[in-house]
């Protein structure tokens, strides 16, 4: 039985290729590309001559029992157009099916947009939520990011360059003026990395052709005085942790990260409770 190998290809620089996903690419039996017109050049450029097919939205259904019976008898390569498959495309249909029918699912690790932006961005990078392609309407975009608009974590999406003055104005209405950056053109020519606060990216953008796309990280919201916890919902968790006789060290770094307590206090409160 055969390999479903999820091979990452660079998203602009054929630098970033590496020398195992070229290998792992050329001894497949196929390939399953998500436009096998863009994959066949990136096929032509390393001399790879393996078997494509197509693998995309409209049709990932359809190809499924084709490409599982490829895999009985060898290995199979699934590629996307840029970055790593199954994020932000179909390729998750594809690796269900195959763990379900017991194949051996296996990544070839590579270029990101989503963590190639985080990591540029000077935005924290412990907890972050990736959230793909913003709604193309208004509306479902206001009511998409009033869900996420409480939570603490690094908050990465996509858009394209046609709607990016529009996503910003929407992102400062909805979420504030946060902290941003805004990755455009990653690993290609014109690559660029704008930093500061939503409200600057919005005047800053508005004056930019519209041109390549957009990876955008934002700050999370901030752990504000007024969402600290209570001196008696603090110690009420504490003789929860407590009874599953967790450590006072390990009880005071959990809850002092989602409580908004300092570290020493949630000690000497356990330590008063004990």
């Amino acid at each position: 039985m055969g390999t479903l190998y999820l091979v990452a290809t660079p998203i602009g620089n054929l630098e970033d290729m590496s020398p195992r996903a070229v290998r792992v690419l050329r001894e497949a039996s196929l390939i399953a590309a998500e436009d096998t017109r863009h994959t066949g050049k990136l096929l032509k450029h390393f001399g790879i001559e393996t078997p494509l097919t197509s693998y995309f939205e409209h049709n990932k259904l359809n190809k499924l029992d084709f490409i599982l019976n490829k895999l009985v008898t060898g290995d199979v390569a699934l590629v996307s157009d840029a970055g790593t498959p199954a994020v932000n495309d179909p390729g998750y249909e594809l690796v269900k099916a195959a763990l379900a029918s017991n194949f051996d699912v296996k990544p070839v690790p590579g270029p990101s947009a989503p963590i190639a932006a985080l990591t540029a961005s000077g935005l924290p990078t412990d907890s972050f939520l990736y959230l793909g392609y913003l709604p193309h309407k208004t509306s479902d975009r206001h009511k998409f990011m009033g869900q996420v608009a409480s939570l603490h974590y690094t908050l990465i999406f996509l858009e394209s360059p046609y709607r990016i003055v529009e996503a910003l104005e929407d992102i400062l209405s909805i979420l504030g003026n946060r902290q941003i950056c805004v990755a455009r053109e990653m690993t290609k020519m014109f690559e660029e990395y704008w930093r500061g606060n939503v409200s600057g990216a919005v005047e800053h953008f508005k004056s930019q052709p519209a041109r390549g796309e957009f990876t955008l990280v934002i700050e999370g919201k901030k752990k504000e005085e007024s969402e600290r916890w209570t001196e008696d919902d603090l110690l009420s968790a504490i003789k929860k942790e407590l009874n599953n006789e967790k450590s006072a060290k390990e009880i005071s770094a959990e809850l002092a990260e989602i409580s908004g307590w300092n570290k020493k206090d949630v000690y000497r409160l356990i330590n008063r409770k004990s």
